[in-house]
């Protein structure tokens, strides 16, 4: 892996005997996730990134979505038993997680939040997000990330 720096994410896979790829690229805030992709030659089906959410009932939720998809809000708020959910605002994103726009990863954060994965994770041998820092990602068999946090597969896109 050479002398790159970890990230608390690379460090949990480790922990939890996850075998995982880290991936590096030159930061640029204003790349969008497809973008990053390219740039890594990855896929964008396989290429996934995390979004988070507020219900009604004020609970907050994760979901881990093709970067080339939008959340579905409806079927989000369906999957997570909600009357309806939105995305919590960005200045929110850091105080409630622990990680900055970009570099949000469904490994780590400040709390566990019930997190769901999008349902076309299960059609790749492995699956890239962010490994907790802009310009650094982990590529891991979406089989494996059980060992690390509990999550449910869900049809939550458009």
């Amino acid at each position: 892996m050479g002398n790159e720096e970890k990230t608390n994410v690379m460090r949990v896979l480790q922990q939890k005997k996850v075998a995982f790829v880290s991936h590096t690229y030159e930061q640029d805030p204003t790349m969008s996730g497809t973008e990053i992709a390219a740039v890594l030659g990855e896929e964008p089906g396989r290429a996934f990134k995390t979004l988070v959410t507020e219900g009604k009932t004020k609970q907050h939720y994760v979901f881990v979505i093709p970067v080339d998809r939008e959340l579905d809000l409806k079927k989000a708020a369906k999957a997570a038993g909600e009357k309806s959910i939105q995305m919590i605002p960005q200045k929110e994103l850091l105080p409630l997680t622990g990680y900055v726009h970009g570099g949000c990863s469904p490994i780590g954060m400040k709390k566990f939040f019930p997190t769901f994965i999008h349902e076309t994770a299960k059609d790749y041998e492995t699956i890239c997000f962010s490994a907790g820092k802009v310009g650094y990602q982990v590529e891991v068999n979406p089989g494996d990330l059980d060992k690390v946090f509990r999550y449910t597969y869900a049809d939550v896109c458009e």
